[in-house]
């Protein structure tokens, strides 16, 4: 019995230190990282991140400092901690290259959180189609497209490529051309074009609108009428012009050619 505890005197004596030590390390460690995590999460939440990149950071963290702990209590009890972390920076080269597409995924997406270059809501073109954007995730960004369909693009795929963003400006300009015919008159026909445009309470008075000839074309004489209107209005006033303008020409007796191309044949006699 008094061997037994010679023994455990004598561990106590050469372990004790360092038990009570990696003990001490793994409690007030602990501690500290909900403290940091903690504060971390209230400060992007202050500055207004996205939850999902904040929860994504603070778990990251939290893991990241857990093993740092965890490897510095091991190296209080004399423990040679050299191999852990090789193992484990082993382990982590291994699994960025068996997530390779995942990792530029999120790093897109943490850029796309930052940057913000469109919102939930925006008409955006992006990763080679076009939508509304519905929800922009860690991994990928949601988007319904006009024909409402859902439509999931890589984050990789949309900062890898332009982006357009429909909704970014509160204003827009609508491009229109419109043909008459060469017997027709310019003059008359550029006063319905005004006409139509000044009665459309819609259509902005600044920048103002142009209404000018565009071009001499093949079979048409082709006039460029660009108003600016409230991004919301775009195609409403797209399409209420459009129609308007075919039937004040109709009414005006304005012909709106079809391409045509005059054919000349000359016959040969044969001798």
């Amino acid at each position: 019995m008094e061997n037994l505890w010679n023994q455990l005197y004598t561990f106590g004596a050469l372990y004790g230190t360092k038990i009570i030590g990696a003990v001490a390390i793994l409690v007030l460690g602990r501690i500290g990282v909900g403290i940091f995590t903690s504060v971390v999460g209230r400060l992007m939440k202050k500055g207004k991140v996205d939850p999902t990149l904040t929860k994504f950071v603070t778990n990251i963290s939290k893991i990241a400092l857990m093993t740092f702990i965890i490897i510095s209590a091991l190296g209080a009890l004399g423990v040679q901690t050299a191999s852990f972390i090789a193992i484990i920076g082993a382990a982590g080269l291994a699994v960025g290259f068996a997530l390779q597409n995942s990792l530029s995924n999120f790093a897109s997406g943490v850029m796309l959180i930052i940057f913000r270059p469109f919102k939930s809501g925006d008409y955006v073109e992006a990763g080679g189609t076009g939508g509304s954007v519905e929800a922009i995730q860690i991994f990928n960004t949601t988007l319904k497209t006009p024909d409402n369909k859902k439509v999931i693009v890589p984050n990789s795929q949309i900062t890898g490529d332009k982006i357009v963003n429909y909704s970014a400006m509160d204003k827009r300009r609508i491009d229109l051309v419109f043909g008459i015919g060469y017997d027709d008159s310019i003059k008359k026909a550029k006063d319905i074009l005004e006409k139509i445009i000044a009665e459309d309470k819609r259509i902005l008075e600044d920048p103002a609108p142009v209404i000018a000839v565009l071009e001499l074309g093949d079979s048409s004489v082709n006039f460029a009428v660009r108003p600016w209107v409230n991004t919301s209005d775009y195609w409403a006033v797209h399409f209420d012009i459009t129609e308007k303008v075919k039937l004040a020409f109709d009414e005006n007796d304005i012909s709106i050619p079809y391409p045509q191309r005059d054919v000349h044949i000359h016959q040969v006699t044969a001798v």
